[in-house]
């Protein structure tokens, strides 16, 4: 079995989950990323448990893959993007996020999801680095003991990510030396692993083939954290796709372009036609 092409739901956020999923599967992705957001499979609404049955048959139905992503901008804070983290300065801010982690835990391990993906978030200007580092170990600490107790245990992807307070590949290494799971795993962003690294994307994906457990993927300048449409960046995909052939990688290579939301159903279809030149 080879990887799976996917597209990540934070690119269709004018569309509802069920008419994302419809899409991506008609253009003819084998995988999505469902990234939890007011709109998509909310973990405190209501009728979660009738979404997720929903969203459950519609995976069936069109043989789609899925990971879960919890990467909403302002879902559990209105005011402040991507806040609270497990980093926060306040203790009931940092369970809020660790709860919504082992929430969207849960719902990944219902939809048999491939993976759960997630990330540090930034340090607090006023924070020292040492407290930010405990408190970031033991939030990962308490989600993969949480993940392991599950009947349906789901692989845990950390996404470093620029800007954050694990922003690289060292510090992601770093951060797994403290974590005595099988379950904690990579989420490699190909656009990020561009910029922060200085080997080549291929020989990052060569490296860390026993942790990588998703693949974010979406073009990027070197000196500019922006996801671009393939094309408009300076990444080498021939490259990439010959690394993620060579480690033998059966997981997801989602397409992330959440700025594109406004013209979604169009670049989905252009991304997939451009990146099957290399599948």
């Amino acid at each position: 079995m080879r990887f799976r092409l996917g597209y990540n739901t934070n690119g269709f956020i004018s569309h509802s989950l069920e008419s994302a999923l419809e899409i991506i599967a008609r253009l003819g992705y084998s995988s999505v990323a469902i990234t939890l957001d007011h709109h998509a499979l909310n973990p405190w609404q209501r009728n979660l448990d009738e979404e997720i049955e929903t969203v459950k048959k519609l995976l069936k139905r069109h043989s789609l893959a899925c990971v879960i992503e919890t990467g909403a901008r302002f879902l559990l804070d209105p005011l402040f993007k991507h806040e609270p983290t497990l980093i926060s300065n306040d203790a009931q801010r940092r369970k809020l996020r660790l709860d919504f982690l082992k929430k969207a835990m849960d719902i990944a391990a219902r939809l048999n999801a491939t993976a759960l993906s997630f990330w540090s978030g930034k340090k607090p200007e006023d924070m020292d680095a040492m407290q930010a580092w405990c408190w970031l170990i033991s939030g990962c600490r308490e989600l993969a003991e949480y993940a392991a107790n599950q009947e349906n245990s789901i692989p845990m992807g950390f996404e470093p990510e620029p800007g954050m307070f694990i922003e690289n590949l060292g510090g992601y290494r770093k951060l797994k030396k403290e974590i005595s799971s099988d379950l904690f795993g990579l989420t490699l962003d190909l656009g990020h692993a561009f910029m922060t690294e200085d080997m080549s994307v291929g020989d990052c994906i060569r490296q860390y083939r026993y942790d990588i457990c998703n693949i974010h993927i979406e073009d990027m300048k070197k000196e500019v954290h922006e996801h671009l449409f393939f094309g408009e960046g300076e990444m080498e995909f021939a490259d990439i796709f010959q690394a993620i052939n060579d480690i033998g990688y059966t997981g997801p290579v989602n397409v992330e372009l959440s700025r594109h939301s406004h013209m979604a159903p169009e670049t989905a279809g252009k991304a997939i036609a451009f990146l099957k030149q290399f599948t």
